[in-house]
């Protein structure tokens, strides 16, 4: 800011307190005196927020954006070829029942590109490159709380960038709905919300904001038993394809009549409900998980420092969440990750009827081939109710499939 503006901004602020101005006024003076926030771009991967870092003195590296984690965590086998200092043996949980194991990492920091005048230390190593293939993308690492906690941060999933706004001197002046946050376990963001089902009064629980979860609603285990969910009339299938660095969750998909946060109400949302008999999703200290098919109907800024999120609705927010499925659910593979190859099939699905098989690796979609595709835009494509022409190779056939994607609960 020239020392022109800053005169004329504090010049503002002082008459408009002389003259009683409105708070509107005030807020806007003050405003004009906060530095423009550091903008980082992402890159959406299969709804997962993926950004640019380097750790000490490396190369470019993806780090998952996530606010279910704290801590910063790299991957451990490129944590070997940087040459990092690891030690000792440590054993990490997250969705999914299994653990993994891992070290601890001394002497090394990350910063995320476009904002390295705020690095934070890499607390541990652990692997990751079971997420690779899910991802059909590089995946380097985890930046969590700990980076969150320094910025009031803003998530425009719209423009796929994240601003990081200077946490002493922000001011919102905007039209979105704020609401209170507290936190669990040094990091986790927790909101209150009611799950709205058909019949009964609306049920009040704590969720955990999970920006580095790509799905949906998620009910936890003792929430789901407690409340005796899902309902005898509420059509479920059998949840596949989700978890993470625990490995697969366990469970059964359906959709509840709705989820209210402040002053939204999110109808009709893709649920999990969790038989996890340990893991993230068997804890009985929150009842749930929202995910960025939920999140990213906003444009939201997390303000750690004031114990609040600001949540602005986009023109998304009363579109279905995932109108249709195919059933299938697929790994990317190959060093360029363009190797499409069927990982599960759902049962009585538009895959199983169409005669797709485990194993089938994908040549085109509709014609365009799979060197032009990415693992988000095959599955973002079989997510419509349109039908698609799929070629396939199995063993050394290709074969020509059409299928239907449909609404399947």
């Amino acid at each position: 800011m020239t020392n022109k503006k800053r005169l004329l901004t504090w010049f503002l602020i002082f008459v408009c307190g002389i003259a009683g101005a409105s708070p509107q006024i005030l807020r806007a003076a003050q405003k004009a005196s906060e530095p423009a926030p550091l903008v980082i771009p992402f890159e959406l991967v299969t709804r997962h927020i993926l950004i640019r870092v380097k750790i000490n003195n490396s190369g470019p590296l993806w780090f998952i954006f996530d606010t279910g984690d704290k801590v910063a965590i790299v991957d451990l086998g490129r944590a070997k070829s940087l040459g990092l200092n690891l030690h000792g043996e440590v054993n990490v949980g997250g969705a999914g029942a299994g653990t993994v194991k891992g070290s601890t990492v001394q002497d090394a920091s990350v910063s995320v590109i476009g904002a390295e005048e705020i690095p934070q230390p890499v607390i541990m190593a652990i692997p990751l490159d079971g997420l690779k293939p899910r991802f059909g993308h590089d995946i380097d690492g985890i930046i969590g709380a700990d980076f969150i906690k320094q910025f009031v941060v803003e998530i425009d999933y719209s423009n796929r960038v994240l601003r990081l706004h200077e946490k002493s001197r922000f001011v919102y002046s905007g039209s979105g709905e704020i609401l209170p946050l507290t936190f669990i376990h040094g990091g986790y963001p927790i909101i209150d919300a009611d799950v709205i089902v058909n019949g009964r009064p609306p049920i009040k629980g704590r969720f955990v904001l999970d920006f580095g979860s790509g799905g949906s609603l998620a009910l936890h285990r003792p929430f789901v038993e407690q409340q005796s969910l899902p309902t005898p009339s509420q059509k479920t299938i059998r949840a596949f394809g989700g978890g993470g660095v625990g490995g697969k969750v366990t469970g059964r998909n359906g959709r509840i009549e709705a989820l209210k946060f402040g002053r939204f109400q999110i109808d009709g949302p893709l649920t999990l409900f969790s038989t996890d008999t340990s893991g993230a999703f068997a804890t009985s200290e929150i009842q749930g998980n929202i995910g960025a098919l939920i999140l990213s109907k906003f444009r939201v800024l997390l303000d750690y420092g004031r114990e609040r999120i600001i949540m602005e609705p986009s023109a998304t927010l009363k579109d279905p969440i995932v109108p249709a499925s195919s059933g299938l659910r697929f790994i990317a593979e190959g060093s360029d990750y363009k190797t499409f190859r069927i990982d599960e099939l759902l049962e009585d699905s538009p895959a199983t009827e169409a005669g797709f098989q485990k194993d089938d690796v994908v040549v085109s979609i509709d014609g365009r081939p799979a060197a032009e595709l990415t693992l988000s835009s095959l599955h973002e494509a079989l997510e419509k109710p349109l039908p698609r022409k799929i070629a396939v190779r199995r063993g050394t056939q290709t074969l020509q499939i059409t299928v239907t994607p449909r609404r399947l609960i």
